[in-house]
């Protein structure tokens, strides 16, 4: 049976990655159920799968969509832009994608011009930091100006940073007396492989980071611990509201060695915005992100109708910043009032902070679960395993021609995690089914 459901899965995949359009949202949601409901299985059956197995399995997953273009996001050519303007010796942050076209003519060229035609945001400086720069780089200098060859260099790194997840993952639950059998939730999740492998996101990269902090920090290497800590902003800004937890937790507060090896990180991996003054550029961009877009958010979405009803227009521009605010504070007085003792402790605080934060986002894209979701698999926690199932309701924006989103689909998601929520959060006295 565990054969044929893995062949199944495989075949599953697939189909998803190269046959089924993000339009076609009912047939998108079907297969994503099965490939989901086929992991549940596996799970359940896996007191007969060795990890071994498992690794390999997922593997050739991620392996069999190496030629896929990307379906359900179109970043990659703003990643594969970034690249070649590095290549060119170009500052990505200082020029947008159609400003430099028009000053630079003749040094434009086919490649170039289609990847300005499918870019989604060409009149916005570019919004990902220098690490994420130096991987654009390394695609754009092995693809030689073709669309197919970056983005196979783009999942192959992906693909590599996955492995390096599964093993640390592998070490810590062993670490944490976890069961190995919760690699399946992760290895084999179609929001993992679909994301990532799939659509080129760098979240996974985000989480092998912070994993790696945290296998530091097991064996007391706290410099690394750090330092590791510090990437991951790098990779991603989003880490960077752990800091509280850090002095917080006081093995990390005392230590001279952690913060050392952190601003060193976060130094090389930011000092590149000093030049030309290019962080100007890059905290525009930020700022109108986040003032700006509206994607798959919850109470975000019901202070906008509030905002609606007693003012008459949308009040974003208001509201952001209050909800920021509020994200702030939440995460102050999590931090102080959870005070982690030991390791395991700071990870569920970490994967309290990110489920904080997001609920009060106003975009919240699928990928942006995946860090918190690896971390909360030491946990007992399930709201961001239910999570990454019930994300897949708000692809239904992209089966509108006008990419409009249905309250009756953000219902069904959210109210789905705030079951999950009650049952981690508010009834502690009962075990999650899925506990092993």
């Amino acid at each position: 049976m565990i054969p044929l459901i893995c062949l199944l899965l495989a075949v599953g995949f697939f189909y998803l990655a190269y046959y089924i359009p993000r339009e076609n949202f009912w047939l998108t949601f079907s297969t994503y159920s099965f490939l989901f409901g086929g992991m549940l299985v596996l799970y359940f059956l896996s007191t007969q799968l060795k990890w071994q197995w498992v690794f390999v399995g997922g593997l050739l997953i991620r392996l069999s969509l190496l030629l896929a273009i990307p379906k359900w996001s179109d970043d990659y050519p703003r990643f594969l832009w970034d690249g070649e303007m590095v290549k060119m010796s170009e500052n990505p942050y200082l020029k947008t994608p159609k400003d430099w076209l028009q000053n630079n003519p003749d040094s434009s060229n086919l490649y170039l011009e289609k990847l300005f035609e499918l870019m989604n945001s060409p009149e916005y400086f570019s919004v990902y930091p220098p690490l994420n720069q130096a991987i654009f780089y390394v695609a754009a200098w092995g693809a030689n100006l073709d669309t197919k060859g970056g983005i196979l260099l783009l999942r192959v790194l992906l693909i590599l940073g996955e492995i390096g997840v599964f093993f640390l993952l592998l070490k810590l639950f062993d670490h944490f007396q976890r069961s190995s059998n919760k690699l399946i939730l992760y290895w084999l999740n179609p929001l993992v492989i679909m994301e990532i492998t799939g659509n080129l996101h760098f979240e996974g990269l985000v989480l092998l980071l912070l994993l790696a902090s945290v296998y530091a920090l097991s064996k007391n290497i706290i410099a690394l611990t750090g330092g590791f800590w510090g990437l991951s902003i790098g990779m991603k800004l989003l880490p960077l509201m752990l800091i509280p937890t850090f002095f917080s937790f006081e093995k990390t507060r005392k230590s001279i060695a952690f913060w050392i090896g952190s601003t060193i990180a976060i130094i090389a991996s930011f000092g590149w915005l000093l030049i030309d003054n290019s962080w100007v550029h890059f905290l525009q961009s930020l700022k109108l992100y986040q003032g700006k877009f509206e994607f798959n958010a919850s109470i975000y979405y019901l202070l906008r109708e509030v905002g609606y009803w007693m003012k008459g227009y949308n009040v974003i521009g208001e509201l952001t910043p209050i909800l920021s605010g509020v994200t702030l504070v939440g995460i102050l007085y999590f931090s102080w009032k959870k005070r982690p003792q030991n390791l395991f402790q700071l990870i569920d605080l970490w994967v309290l902070i990110y489920l904080f934060y997001l609920v009060l986002q106003p975009v919240v894209h699928p990928w942006y679960l995946i860090p918190a979701f690896g971390l909360s698999l030491f946990t007992d926690k399930k709201a961001f395993l239910i999570w990454t199932f019930a994300v897949i309701f708000s692809y239904q924006a992209y089966s509108d021609p006008n990419y409009l989103e249905n309250p009756i689909f953000l219902f069904l998601e959210y109210s789905l995690l705030a079951l999950a929520i009650y049952w981690d959060y508010f009834r502690s006295s009962t075990k999650s089914l899925l506990a092993k």
